[in-house]
């Protein structure tokens, strides 16, 4: 199964996509759910992880940021590092709010239809924020 989140920068979770088939990959997940669309309308920006390099080409008004990819032929300049592990000091508050979704036990055994999936993944959205935020 694979879903999209949104949070904000403390890593409370705000939104979270359809269930897709989890050989979906992010890119495509976040061009269907129009994500850049949406965010670029209400005047924000996201920090992402490389799963979504390519998404947002606009270079004079990123709205998704993402790091910097090292290959062996493509060695990561000084700059480049300093720039991935200030995202990845940024991005540290979303990954705990993926954890505290991902403490649900049922979401390991899940095989169902993306649907019934989608509904459950929203009601624990609404559990997870009950529960961190008590």
């Amino acid at each position: 199964m694979h879903f999209l989140a949104l949070t904000d920068e403390k890593g409370r979770l705000i939104w979270i996509s359809a269930a897709r088939p989890g050989r979906t990959h992010d890119i495509t997940a976040a061009r269907h759910d129009h994500v850049l669309a949406h965010l670029r309308a209400a005047g924000l920006g996201a920090l992402a992880d490389l799963g979504f390099r390519g998404l947002d080409n606009d270079v004079r008004d990123p709205v998704i940021v993402t790091g910097f990819h090292a290959s062996r032929t493509h060695k990561l300049t000084p700059g480049q590092k300093e720039a991935n592990r200030v995202l990845a000091i940024g991005r540290a508050p979303v990954e705990h709010g993926f954890a505290h979704l991902k403490n649900w036990r049922t979401l390991t055994k899940l095989r169902t239809d993306p649907a019934h999936a989608t509904r459950l993944l929203r009601a624990l959205l609404i559990l997870t924020n009950l529960e961190v935020n008590r």
